[in-house]
């Protein structure tokens, strides 16, 4: 599999995931029941910032191997990006892998093999 094709994939996994974070709001900050509006805020709040962080990270990934993937930039790119995500496998395998809800759980294995295929696809 070529370098860029890694670098691809590993750039839709967290795209596609931040783009499905978006859709399930509402139902979300619904399943938490009775809560006040500040609360409402503040978990709507969070699942965007997760949905469009993980998008950013699709984009910049894909960006940059459109652009010049051998950059000593596009190397920056890959490398901070497989790290946050590694670390946010972390802190979901710590907290949302614990939720008895399927999407939660995946989560973490989202997040390790995007950064693994990113890294797989970055030539050092």
């Amino acid at each position: 599999m070529s370098d860029s094709l890694l670098l691809y994939i590993g750039a839709a996994l967290p795209f596609l995931w931040g783009v499905a974070h978006l859709f399930p709001i509402a139902n979300v900050v619904k399943g938490f029941g009775e809560i006040n509006a500040d609360n409402k805020n503040i978990i709507t709040m969070e699942w965007i910032v997760e949905g469009v962080s993980l998008i950013f990270i699709g984009f910049l990934v894909a960006g940059v191997t459109i652009i010049d993937a051998t950059s000593k930039a596009a190397g920056v790119v890959y490398l901070s990006s497989a790290g946050i995500l590694i670390i946010l496998a972390v802190v979901s395998l710590f907290t949302g892998f614990k939720v008895n809800f399927l999407p939660f759980k995946l989560c973490p294995l989202l997040f390790t093999l995007s950064a693994v295929l990113i890294l797989l696809g970055y030539k050092a």
